[in-house]
């Protein structure tokens, strides 16, 4: 009889292209994501001049690459536009069918 404790913990082969190792493998590289700040990119800073005694402030910085567009993404559209809605009107009185 096979139990699965059996096939549990097993190490996996050096080259083995199931999701975990796959998975494992895809997270260890470094993402050059929109979120990951550059070298071009500052964060702000605030500092206090020794001299007089002022606060320093550097605004921040955000290159073309990471500022954010101005449009909706491109997956964000519109389905089906149907026109202009309509208003709902409650009937108070019944009616019959005729027929």
């Amino acid at each position: 009889m096979t139990t699965l404790s059996r096939y549990l913990r097993q190490p996996h082969p050096a080259h083995c292209s199931c999701s975990v190792c796959w998975s494992r493998t895809a997270t260890a590289q470094p993402a050059g994501s929109p979120s990951t700040p550059c070298n071009q990119c500052r964060p702000v800073s605030v500092s206090r001049d020794a001299l007089t005694g002022r606060w320093l402030l550097k605004p921040a910085f955000t290159c073309a690459k990471h500022t954010p567009a101005d449009r909706p993404q491109k997956w964000w559209f519109v389905i089906h536009d149907s026109g202009k809605p309509t208003p709902f009107v409650p009937i108070f009185e019944p009616f019959e069918l005729e027929g």
